[in-house]
């Protein structure tokens, strides 16, 4: 760099490079390249960061040990944190000025919201951190922010399923399937080369009813010889109660809008089970 760096200016330029690339594994020799100091006195930095994370809750600073080794940041929430992260989540959205006529509750302004966004990517990805997963998917188009978001903390690609095909993309495998609760038949298409035989990935979206959508995912995830991971949506309907799929993650619990009362049923969603 030319010029004597402090150890508090070390600090900051290493913290900076591990929570802007979370799960990127960095070597020693990275941080030497650029802050020109020895390996010893790096590592004596990174406990510092080590320590004040763990102190105040901001994540993880995890180590690979070995040759081919190196540290990481791990964006892990607390279980206390996803609390209340949930309850702020139900609190805004409990509000009498959300509610559409017809049973609706109007969710733009969350999902628009980049801060709010990041609190609930966050919270989606927490039970997928420590699992090998090599792309977030979701479905057009209200999903696709969040899938974004959630791709960013777990550094991954996000890949973006169509509800029709595109000339623009090439060939592409196109199937139907039914929606769960209106039994209606819907389409869904995903150009041949998004995703390589043997992928992981992690299905993610906004509001789940009767699981349709998801499970139409999952078939079409079978058709490209791909395994889900994981599903994790922000809200799911507490009726029916039985859905299409078995396996989900959800934040919240929808119960219907007494409109006669102007009030938005909304629960903390509990025993998920991932």
């Amino acid at each position: 760099m030319g010029k004597k760096v402090s150890r508090t200016d070390r600090i900051a330029v290493i913290t900076k490079m591990l929570v802007e690339n979370p799960k990127k594994i960095f070597t020693l020799n990275n941080f030497v390249e650029i802050l020109s100091y020895a390996k010893s006195t790096l590592s004596e930095d990174i406990d510092v960061i080590e320590e004040v994370f763990k102190k105040f809750e901001l994540g993880e600073i995890k180590s690979i040990p070995g040759a081919a080794g190196g540290i990481y940041y791990n964006p892990k929430l607390t279980d206390e944190q996803i609390e209340n992260i949930c309850n702020e989540l139900c609190e805004l959205i409990n509000d009498k000025k959300r509610i559409i006529p017809g049973g609706y509750v109007y969710m733009n302004d969350i999902f628009y919201n980049p801060n709010i966004l990041q609190k609930i990517a966050k919270s989606l990805a927490a039970p997928y951190l420590d699992k090998k997963i090599d792309y977030v998917v979701t479905i057009e188009t209200k999903g696709i922010p969040l899938a974004i978001m959630t791709a960013n903390i777990l550094n991954i690609p996000m890949i973006v399923v169509r509800k029709s095909a595109r000339l623009t993309e090439g060939t592409t495998i196109q199937m139907n399937y039914i929606a769960g609760s209106s039994r209606r038949i819907n389409t869904m298409a995903l150009a041949k080369r998004s995703i390589p035989k043997g992928a992981k990935v992690l299905f993610v979206d906004d509001f789940m009813k009767a699981g349709g959508t998801a499970k139409g995912i999952t078939d079409l995830m079978k058709e490209f010889e791909a395994e889900v991971m994981g599903i994790a949506v922000v809200m799911s309907t507490k009726e029916p109660e039985d859905k299409l799929i078995e396996d989900y993650y959800s934040l919240l619990e929808f119960d219907g809008i007494d409109e006669k009362d102007e009030k938005i049923n909304i629960y903390r969603k509990k025993n998920n089970n991932v």
